[in-house]
């Protein structure tokens, strides 16, 4: 867990932010405009990314073309955020996401990385054991499924599209939209009704 920042490293942000906007590098409008979109930014906006792309073969070509137009697509600004690349499951094929380095993830589209992402132990298990991982998430693909780890990065940001599960067919986006979890999004959990 985060610790509270110390008075010292408040107030140097706070002389950092004063001399960006003393040399009109930055607003207080942009600043304050930023901070919302970030607390605004949550994994229900991926959900609603994915079940959008269930519904819409347009949308789901798009999704896996180009994850950030996609996103925009959605209202969600992707000004300055890396890249977004969407990985397809399939009955072939499960991708589980990590950073190996620190914690590189889709922020706009899936709000602050959980605890666990973040952890050494995580970051070092899903490359080396992701099956393993995944059991105990819950999530135990038959044999023939491949386990693909990708790995996140300061230049290119990923994020599932999971399977559609059976048994929902004629449900509308939003129905849809429950059953995708952050956690499917980053490939340790599958959608389930």
């Amino acid at each position: 867990m985060a610790h509270a920042p110390s008075a010292d490293s408040v107030a140097l942000l706070d002389r950092f932010v004063t001399a960006l906007v003393a040399k009109g590098v930055l607003t207080e409008d942009q600043i304050t405009t930023q901070i919302a979109s970030t607390d605004r930014a949550s994994p229900e906006i991926g959900a609603r990314m994915v079940a959008r792309a269930w519904t819409d073969p347009d949308y789901r070509a798009l999704l896996l073309r180009d994850g950030g137009q996609a996103a925009e697509a959605m209202g969600v600004s992707m000004a300055g955020a890396p890249p977004l690349g969407v990985l397809e499951d399939t009955e072939a094929v499960h991708y589980l996401v990590v950073c190996t380095l620190c914690s590189c993830y889709p922020r706009a589209v899936l709000g602050y990385p959980p605890h666990w992402y973040k952890s050494a132990a995580y970051r070092a298990r899903a490359v080396r054991e992701p099956r393993a991982v995944l059991a105990e998430w819950g999530t135990t693909l038959p044999d023939g499924v491949a386990v693909k780890v990708v790995d996140s990065t300061a230049d290119f940001r990923w994020m599932v599209l999971p399977q559609r599960p059976a048994g929902t067919e004629g449900w509308d986006a939003a129905r849809l939209a429950a059953l995708v979890t952050r956690d499917a999004l980053v490939g340790v959990a599958l959608p389930r009704t």
